[in-house]
Formats: structure tokens, C-alpha cells, sequence
């Protein structure tokens, strides 16, 4: 009887551990993490190493005329002088999305 009790807690234990380590991550913590992998090591912080009056914060987001999701992508496809081109192949539509919202809800 020990045994078979045994059995099916290690089984029930097996469907919730499966059920968890199965569950995707949610946009902004994909974002964060994306984020830390890609652009972290020129924008630490939200800042800019390389031109320093064009960080990831809100205000200067704003004077160089990137205000949405889709401005953040389409920099990201086709950036301006001293920033790594992000294509396609590197960088998914979806996993872009996510590093943009992450960009726009954390550096305000």
C-alpha cells in the first residue's frame, strides 16, 4: 500500500513540475531577459555608451523621435551609426515586440 502511495505522488509530482517548466515566460520578463542578452551591454541602465544623448529613457526617446514599440523595432532592423544591426534572423518579430515593451516600461 506504501508503495502504490508512493507511485502515484511521484507521478502527481511529475505532472505539476512538467506543467511548470512548460509554462512560457510572460512578455516582459521575455523582454528583460532578451534585453540583457542583446542591448544591455551598449544601453546598461537604459543609458548609451556610444552617443550619449540618445539612451532609452523617455526624454531622450522622445527628442530623437522614438515614441512607440515600432520605432524601438525599426531601430533595431536598421540603426543608426554605431549600433548593431538586429535582423530577422537574430532577433524574432515577437522576441523584438518583447524587448521594445520592456524598453518603453522600464526606462521612462
Amino acid at each position: 500500500m506504501i508503495v502504490l502511495f508512493v507511485l502515484v505522488a511521484l507521478v502527481l509530482c511529475s505532472f505539476t513540475v512538467a506543467g511548470i517548466s512548460a509554462k512560457e515566460p510572460s512578455k516582459e520578463s521575455r523582454g528583460e531577459e532578451l534585453f540583457m542578452k542583446h542591448c544591455s551591454k551598449c544601453h546598461t541602465n537604459g543609458g548609451n555608451v556610444v552617443t550619449v544623448t540618445k539612451t532609452l529613457n523617455l526624454k531622450d526617446r522622445e527628442a530623437n523621435k522614438v515614441k512607440t514599440e515600432e520605432d524601438i523595432i525599426k531601430l533595431m532592423r536598421n540603426p543608426g551609426p554605431g549600433m548593431v544591426k538586429f535582423g530577422e534572423k537574430v532577433i524574432s518579430e515577437k522576441d523584438a515586440k518583447a524587448i521594445a515593451a520592456y524598453i518603453i516600461k522600464t526606462f521612462k
